[in-house]
């Protein structure tokens, strides 16, 4: 599965398209320029219990080590997933 990501430099998302269908998103906005916040994570009931919706907090966290920003999980999926992961720390927002 594709994990795809958009960003106009002031907001963004990861997701996944299935045949040109967006079927999962995560979006995530900045807050000032060294942090994003994840504010809705959505997924199509068939990919629910799959894993995509980790995937897309992956990605997430990739992306915030690549480029050094910090992490402020707003939305409750992805808060959860934060508090799951100790791995995630590191760009997580203190």
């Amino acid at each position: 599965m594709d994990i795809q990501q958009a960003d106009n430099g002031k907001k963004g998302k990861f997701f996944v398209e299935i045949n040109g269908k967006p079927e999962a998103e995560m979006t995530y906005v900045y807050a000032g320029k060294h942090t994003i916040i994840i504010d809705h994570t959505a997924l199509n009931d068939a990919l629910r219990g799959e894993g995509v919706g980790y995937k897309l907090v992956e990605a997430a966290v990739s992306f915030a080590r690549e480029t050094e920003l910090k992490i402020n999980p707003l939305c409750p999926f992805a808060h959860a997933a934060f508090k799951k992961h100790a791995e995630y720390q590191d760009v997580l927002i203190k």
